[in-house]
């Protein structure tokens, strides 16, 4: 008979970044597995609201913790959690990420017109804003590999790091957003081969466009609620024509953490509904 994933019942998963949508959706995809989720966050209250809503639905053990992925010291205590409740770390999911307006430039070329006033282009970017992108979300996965993946030592286990699009084709306006998540590519292939010899493997989900917190300023005209020329531009670019939906990433998040792939590991999976295979022709 052909094996599911049955393995993944009781295997305890921490979700750094698990309180923004897409954790979410992939705390309540791991519970339904059988897994006890571990929801790490920096804003605790969002933590445990997630939590409960996974407990009150699964009937699954998940708690939720307070930890910044910039701060190693509060993510060794949030470990300390974690093991007193739930048990030894199997699963790292490091989800923990985002842009920010102040990281974004205005202009998407710099040209002619744009060279009178440079503010809108990378030269007026505000390079505190860069870097706190950039940290989040390179930094932010950094962090939490070497914290929790100490528990992963003794008996094996998955690190699943969240890249994007932008890894592949950096897209115009958000430059720090964009290295970072090329640096998370790269990353996962020198984990995967670091950790190959201790039974840890580590791959990559790349999300093509969902609507998240951080980016729906760039896909929705905030005072009108219709998509902006840039997100009618992606869905253009998009051959199944829509955004997709936090739960359609599950999938391949349970195929990558089950036995199903225990040969796989240093691996980039797109899920973005055939964007990265369009030519735009």
């Amino acid at each position: 008979m052909l094996k599911g994933f049955e393995d993944i019942k009781g295997k305890v998963c921490v979700i750094t970044g698990g309180g923004g949508i897409i954790g979410t959706s992939l705390g309540m995809g791991l519970a339904e597995a059988g897994a006890k989720v571990a929801i790490v966050d920096f804003n605790l209250d969002r933590a445990n609201e997630v939590a409960k809503e996974i407990r009150e639905k699964t009937n699954a053990e998940a708690i939720g913790v307070f930890a910044n992925v910039l701060d190693k010291s509060l993510l060794i205590e949030s470990k300390k959690e974690i093991n007193y409740t739930l048990g030894k770390i199997n699963v790292l999911i490091n989800g923990a990420g985002g842009n920010s307006p102040n990281a974004t430039t205005k202009e998407e070329f710099v040209t002619e017109k744009s060279m009178s006033d440079l503010s809108g282009t990378l030269l007026g970017l505000d390079i505190e804003a860069f870097r706190k992108i950039f940290d989040l979300n390179f930094m932010g996965t950094v962090l939490p590999t070497m914290v929790y993946a100490e528990d992963l030592f003794e008996k094996g286990g998955c690190i699943i790091n969240i890249s994007s699009m932008n890894a592949f084709r950096p897209l115009t306006k958000i430059p720090a957003y964009s290295a970072a998540k090329a640096g998370i590519n790269n990353l996962t292939e020198w984990l995967a081969v670091h950790f190959s010899k201790v039974n840890i493997r580590v791959n990559a989900i790349a999300p093509g466009f969902f609507v998240t917190d951080q980016n729906r300023f760039l896909l929705y005209d905030k005072e009108t609620g219709v998509l902006t020329p840039r997100g009618e531009k992606i869905l253009s670019n998009t051959p199944m024509g829509r955004f997709g939906e936090p739960d359609e990433l599950i999938g391949t998040l349970l195929y990558l953490i089950s036995d199903l792939s225990k040969f796989v590991t240093g691996i980039v999976i797109p899920v973005d509904g055939g964007f990265n295979s369009y030519s735009g022709v």
